[in-house]
């Protein structure tokens, strides 16, 4: 391999295998897991699957090579990479400011996240110590009701989950993320073969399949499309400051196109294996399918006490859930470092104590918007919802457009081409107009109308 230039952080990837594995990590977490099987059961299932799949390959995988390449040229967190980029080409160093929106996207999405990375880790640690059996749909919901009515139980898990995402940030590029998810990711794929392979022969496998695949266009509309785009962009990773910031570890070496149609495929193809996982339980067990953020929660224990080899099962699931939870987290929380790095002049250690420190203390907020602030309504809106709606529905899909408008209207066909080094020139051709034309004109049209509707 050739030398590697060193970023702003003097920070890069050793190898395109490492790179892929920790934005692949970053790309592939509860969003598939957790999110993907209940916004599909309340967006209408095999409709909202072929909405998704049209946004992840028509506009994520375009902003996703736009925001790598940002990166990889800006050699800094977003805002200093786009201020870079956009002062290389003459242009306001006001751009930083979209930047900014990324790192505000990240730091609000991990404030709810890391809550929800704690109720895995709690439902882990319950796995293991008996599984789940004699578990029954009434237990189920009061066993999830339980740990949304204990404030302490979840701040503790949270602080698991923060704590060991923060340990491996600390550690560094290559001692921490690259050690983790050289391991972490493989054993995230392998395992969830397994459970697919297993529901197979365990009953339910069959409606999951025609619940997923068959589409009713009858159910499509502005709001599933803007659940659809919000999905790809939060499963992917895009506009949320951590691929911009990975991209900055880059080689030039490494091909862009490449890499984002890898990640935008294993994303895709674990979000599906999700669904082959969870729906199956879903049906052969008669639950709703649109069971909101506490469906796997209440639904799987049940069917893990039901079926033989449930407590394996079971806590081969939970294990899976927790790498993806702790990856995510990864990514969120890097460029978070990184950018604390560049603007106060820390180092990476006292950077990673303080971003984790202060996203565990905001996160308060969100566990008691699960209790005592559960009344609490901002537009309508519970707390949780409203952080959620806000980031996941309101600054990706803003983020992402600004990032389209950047790379097709501020970078130069030639800054973009040399970044991109594509070797087929009518992809490149294809990736320019689209990120031009198509991405963000498409990006406005879901936003407004999924917004008014």
């Amino acid at each position: 391999m050739a030398s590697i230039p060193q970023t702003g952080s003097g920070s890069a990837w050793t190898s395109r295998f490492a790179f892929l594995m920790a934005s692949v990590g970053f790309a592939v977490g509860l969003g598939n897991i957790w999110r993907f099987p209940y916004v599909t059961g309340e967006n209408g299932g095999g409709a909202f699957v072929m909405v998704y799949l049209i946004c992840a390959v028509g506009i994520g995988v375009p902003i996703l090579m736009a925001e790598i390449m940002i990166g990889r040229r800006g050699k800094q967190s977003p805002p200093g990479s786009m201020q870079n980029v956009a002062e290389q080409e003459g242009r306001s160093s006001g751009w930083r400011w979209a930047g900014n929106l990324n790192l505000g996207a990240a730091f609000l999405i991990e404030i709810v996240y890391c809550v929800i990375a704690g109720w895995v880790l709690y439902y882990l640690y319950q796995a293991a110590m008996g599984g789940f059996g004699g578990m029954d749909n009434v237990l189920a919901e009061q066993k999830f009701n339980g740990l949304l009515a204990s404030t302490e139980t979840m701040l503790f898990w949270t602080a698991v989950g923060l704590v060991v995402t923060g340990f491996i940030v600390y550690s560094g590029v290559n001692n921490g993320i690259e050690r983790a998810v050289r391991v972490l990711m493989p054993t995230l794929f392998a395992l969830l073969v397994i459970l697919v392979i297993y529901n197979m022969f365990a009953g339910g496998f069959d409606a999951a399949t025609d619940y997923l695949f068959t589409v009713d266009f009858s159910k499509i509309n502005g709001n599933v499309w803007l659940a659809a785009v919000s999905q790809a962009f939060f499963s992917m990773g895009v506009a949320m400051a951590g691929m911009m910031t990975f991209g900055s570890y880059l080689p030039k070496v490494i091909s862009i196109a490449r890499s984002a149609v890898i990640v935008m495929f294993a994303d895709t193809l674990v979000a599906i294996l999700a669904g082959l996982v969870i729906f199956p339980a879903v049906f052969a067990n008669g639950f709703d399918p649109a069971g909101g953020p506490g469906l796997i929660f209440q639904i799987l224990p049940v069917a893990f006490s039901q079926m033989p080899g449930g407590y394996f099962v079971g806590l081969l699931f939970f294990v899976l859930l927790s790498v993806a939870a702790i990856t995510s987290m990864v990514g969120l929380i890097e460029p978070l470092v990184a950018w604390m790095q560049e603007t106060r002049g820390v180092n990476r250690h006292k950077a990673s104590i303080i971003i984790v420190g202060s996203i565990g203390a905001l996160s308060l907020l969100s566990v008691l918007g699960y209790n005592t602030l559960a009344d609490v309504q901002i537009l309508g809106k519970g707390l949780n919802d409203s952080m959620s709606y806000l980031s996941d529905s309101i600054m990706l899909p803003l983020g992402g457009f600004l990032i389209a408008v950047f790379a097709g209207w501020v970078v130069s066909r030639a800054s973009s081409a040399d970044e991109l080094n594509m070797d087929n020139g009518l992809m490149y051709s294809a990736w320019y107009f689209m990120i031009r034309f198509v991405v963000p004109v498409a990006v406005v049209v879901i936003l407004v109308t999924g917004v008014v509707g």
